[in-house]
């Protein structure tokens, strides 16, 4: 599913329209990466959490020329699945 369809069943499942639709989502994905911005978790019980999580600097290859290079440290946004979430997929 791709983002146009995802509004497409958004519309079809809320009874709006497809512009309200994508204006939720829309509003949706900013409210998740603003609060992920200032290192807060969402919690959503029965879908999963949204967080961000430090990753170390690390060691790496290029596999081109096989020279051996340092990735910085960053810092990554992590989706952990509730146990509902879990149940329903595994079905």
């Amino acid at each position: 599913m791709n983002k146009a369809e995802l509004i497409a069943s958004i519309a079809e499942k809320g009874n709006l329209t497809k512009k309200d639709a994508e204006t939720a989502l829309k509003a949706f994905i900013e409210s998740i990466e603003e609060s992920l911005e200032k290192n807060e978790k969402v919690q959503l019980v029965g879908f999963g959490t949204f967080e961000t999580r430090e990753r170390a600097e690390r060691k790496g290859r290029n596999p081109r020329s096989k020279e051996e290079i340092t990735i910085p440290a960053s810092t990554v946004p992590v989706f952990k699945a509730g146990k509902e979430f879990k149940e329903r997929v595994n079905k």
